[in-house]
């Protein structure tokens, strides 16, 4: 579960007849600031707002927006008086009044304003004089909590929110969208996409298949096969390119998962208890109901070890899925099939470690295991800095990998100790750090010749370390990385599959297994688990979605795609029994998404469809 980021977008567009405008209507850049005249940060942005007004002229139309300072008297106040003006001319000579009159907003600036203005005292003024102004400064702090603004200034470039450094060359660039803007501005736009994750997965595994029935079909296999060898001079440690994707990148997957599911249980939606016991619970059905399908349908044989199969769930195309549905799907019901993916794939990766991996390495268990311990101090001593918990993850791994269980376990392993809260001391480091800045900005002078003290930049490099929490700073860099590079590098190389018309004939029953395991047994599972831990008072269901919408989850859930395959690979070693698991998941997910798609889209809202004594446990 990715963490809330904001809207990168206006969400209340520029009107030529309402907003405060500087620059032709016409004007190829549009920039929009929402500011307040008792924030020292605005103020000192208006200069470098007019430097670019006067470089670019005509080629800008800039719009100012009120957002008075919350909680600040002051600020309101100049705001609603600015709105007095009689024309735009004399708003903008007001607007430039109150920016820069004097180092901080004053009674005096207020005063000095309502002259030039010609306004009467405020108790003189018009009743309708003052509710229009008022009017017009609420419908602007509304266009601002529309548009998700935190701070003040925030800037709008062309109905796209800008954030980078507010100096003259950084704003021109975005401005001007150079080459490098415009790519960036591009990847944000896809990764602000819902659906992008699966998306990607879902034509990165079309590839596969593609280049494996084509006339590259025996060159796109061999590629994976490729050795790729580390040397440390006598010493080296290698594996195929396949199996550097499949224990090593993969485990950068499952630190993503580990600490996500770790970052809800502690800070997130899943903190309390009761609300966390749903998703676990049917995370737990939805394993062992698959599993317990799969084997009635293949009790013996060579093709009964592949119980693990149907019991994956696919998180990105199922989430993927759920967005695209939009209002539809209630937010708690995202938040619960987020859950619960999570936990699975947690339970999922488990289950490889300890029952699809080889024979142990006691020595290199031993060894993992002190590693844990090594990182169980450093959480235990509240370390921030993400290097010592990386370093010690990358020695863990290899431990791991050495030891005989899937190496991919290393990175819950790793997530389960990285702190997740941020720090106690927040108030504190933020006064800290404005302290700081106001220090060097009495230095501007020598600021402007040499650059921030060393003193200073130290400070704010140990203020920075301890702002975020190392789990957010790590799923920050990491989790795009995961979803963008690591699985779709995973799709690419294990989905290729040869469609020979044989393929399911002969192996009618270990498809059928699958997909009856991620089709039915999925839904029945979590469903199932879910009724149960919600009548014994184990867990609560929120109001905010049905029990038909729950089932619609459910089915969801069998989407079982990057998973399904990853277990595949380690269950069925012979190359035909793994191309024909491989179909029965692509078969199995996709008549789970349909039939998850349809129930949810179908479904009413919650109401009579919750049973009633299921109502009364809630």
């Amino acid at each position: 579960m990715s963490q809330e980021s904001l809207t990168a977008r206006l969400e209340q567009a520029v009107d030529d007849s309402r907003d405060h405008i500087l620059g032709p209507a016409d004007a190829p850049i549009t920039l929009v600031e929402y500011g307040s005249y008792a924030c020292p940060y605005c103020r000192a942005a208006n200069e470098r707002i007019a430097e670019i007004r006067h470089q670019l002229g005509d080629r800008l139309r800039y719009v100012f927006r009120h957002y008075p300072l919350p909680g600040s008297d002051i600020a309101r106040r100049a705001a609603e008086l600015a709105e007095h003006a009689r024309d735009s001319r004399q708003f903008w000579d007001a607007h430039v009044t109150l920016m820069t009159h004097s180092r901080t907003l004053s009674e005096e600036d207020l005063s000095l304003v309502a002259s030039e203005l010609g306004a009467p005292p405020a108790g003189a003024r018009q009743a309708a004089d003052d509710d229009q102004a008022r009017n017009r400064v609420d419908a602007d702090v509304a266009g601002a909590r529309a548009s998700q603004v935190m701070v003040t200034p925030t800037f709008f470039i062309n109905g796209r929110r800008y954030d980078g450094p507010w100096d003259e060359s950084s704003f021109t660039d975005a401005m001007l969208r150079t080459p490098g803007h415009r790519l960036r501005s591009v990847a944000q736009d896809f990764a602000g996409w819902a659906p992008s994750a699966g998306v990607l997965l879902l034509l990165a595994a079309a590839l596969a298949v593609l280049l494996t029935n084509s006339g590259l079909g025996e060159a796109f296999a061999a590629l994976w096969e490729t050795p790729l060898a580390i040397s440390f001079g006598q010493a080296g440690f290698g594996m195929s390119l396949l199996h550097w994707i499949n224990d090593g990148l993969l485990t950068i997957f499952f630190l993503v998962v580990g600490l996500e599911i770790k970052r809800e249980f502690t800070v997130g939606h899943l903190a309390n208890l009761r609300a966390a016991a749903l998703p676990v619970a049917a995370a737990l059905g939805g394993m062992l109901v698959p599993a317990l399908v799969y084997s009635l349908v293949v009790p013996a044989g060579p093709w009964s070890h592949g119980w693990g199969v149907p019991m994956a769930t696919d998180t990105a195309f199922a989430i993927a899925l759920i967005a695209m549905m939009g209002s539809r799907v209630p937010t708690a019901l995202r938040v619960f099939l987020t859950a619960a993916a999570i936990v699975d794939d947690i339970g999922s990766i488990v289950v490889v470690a300890l029952f699809y991996s080889g024979s142990l390495n006691l020595g290199y268990l031993a060894a993992a295991a002190a590693l844990v311990g090594v990182l169980a101090l450093l959480n235990k001593a509240h370390i921030y800095r993400v290097a010592p918990y990386a370093l010690t993850g990358i020695l863990l791994w290899a431990c791991v990998h050495a030891s005989g269980l899937h190496a991919t376990m290393a990175g819950v392993l790793l997530a389960m100790f990285i702190p997740t809260r941020p720090p106690p001391n927040l108030p504190t480091l933020v006064a800290q750090a404005d302290a700081i800045l106001t220090a060097e900005a009495r230095r501007s002078g020598e600021v402007l010749r040499q650059g921030p003290s060393l003193p200073a930049l130290a400070a704010f490099d140990a203020i920075h370390d301890r702002l975020e929490s190392p789990a957010d700073r790590l799923l920050r860099t990491t989790g795009a990385r995961s979803s963008y590079v690591v699985l779709p590098l995973f799709a690419l190389a294990n989905a290729g599959v040869a469609l020979a018309p044989d393929v399911l004939s002969s192996h009618g029953q270990l498809s059928l297994a699958i997909i009856a395991g991620l089709v039915l047994g999925k839904p029945l599972g979590l469903v199932l688990a879910s009724v149960i831990a919600v009548r014994l008072g184990i867990a609560r269901k929120p109001a905010d979605y049905s029990w038909r919408q729950l089932v619609g989850a459910g089915a969801l859930a069998g989407i079982g795609f990057t998973m399904s395959l990853f277990i595949s690979g380690q269950a069925f070693p012979v190359e035909t029994d793994f191309a024909a698991a491989k179909v029965a998941v692509f078969i199995g997910s996709i008549l789970s998404s349909l039939i998850g798609v349809a129930i949810l889209w179908a479904a009413d809202r919650p109401s009579s469809t919750v049973p009633s004594q299921a109502r009364a446990v809630n």
